[in-house]
């Protein structure tokens, strides 16, 4: 059990729980911390993932078709989860019961964005993100958490980072090409703090996902801002593919 204040999770009967939170003025005091903005390729990561609900109903003409979509948001180091979170719950963890976890209350305007730009919503991907991740983020609050991430997510997408993956649907980016366009949208050195993960499937190589490392405190800083703040990152793939909607491999 962690000694930092967090909130309770009380398991009730079956699989009902309950989030008590308890929080005092330092508890939802902003602090500086290390994190990693995890984003989707979607295409590319349903390609790998076809049976997925959120992947069997993506179209051409819904939002992860052309634009990063939210995987989460961590607080590092690696290993640093489940804050004050029961072993009742952390066994619940597994892709098969996300559903089963606990329902977090988020106001309906939230809730709503949350669904478009995190499509694995449909998987219960929000629940274990914010009881995996989350309740080791400051402020520990699922609404803070959630509404950061899509912040930085909307910063993501307005660059020229996803004007690049956009205009290269069906063909390869580099990961030259990908950093020297986050060298130009968040400044010099941005692109050194990029990892760039890529899957085999077949004889293609997919990008799927790009994790960002930040540093600060997203509430209260920009993306470029939390970029140039954090320690560089491993490279990951050096080139892949940038899929297109549906499923043709």
């Amino acid at each position: 059990m962690r000694t930092c204040r967090f909130g309770l999770w009380h398991a009730l009967a079956g699989l009902t729980f309950v989030f008590a939170a308890l929080y005092g003025p330092e508890a939802a005091r902003a602090e500086d911390q290390d994190l990693v903005l995890a984003v989707s390729w979607q295409p590319g990561f349903c390609e790998t993932k076809p049976n997925l609900p959120e992947c069997r109903t993506q179209t051409a003409s819904r939002f992860d078709a052309t634009h990063f979509t939210l995987h989460g948001l961590w607080p590092q180091p690696r290993g640093n989860d489940y804050c004050g979170v029961t072993p009742e719950i952390v066994a619940l963890d597994r892709p098969e019961s996300w559903k089963l976890l606990p329902a977090m209350s988020l106001p309906d305007s939230l809730r709503e964005e949350l669904a478009e730009a995190m499509p694995g919503t449909q998987s219960g991907l929000d629940r274990h993100e914010w009881i995996k991740h989350g309740t080791c983020y400051h402020p520990r609050d699922p609404e803070s958490y959630f509404a950061h991430s899509l912040t930085l997510l909307k910063e993501l997408n307005r660059s020229p980072v996803r004007h690049l993956f956009q205009g290269a649907i069906g063909n390869t980016l580099t990961a030259g090409d990908i950093r020297d366009a986050f060298n130009e949208a968040f400044g010099p050195g941005a692109g050194e703090r990029v990892e760039i993960v890529c899957r085999e499937l077949g004889p293609a190589t997919l990008i799927v996902e790009l994790r960002i490392a930040l540093a600060g405190q997203p509430g209260e800083e920009s993306l470029s801002s939390l970029i140039a703040a954090a320690p560089p990152r491993a490279d990951g793939c050096d080139r892949g593919l940038v899929d297109a909607a549906g499923f043709d491999r």
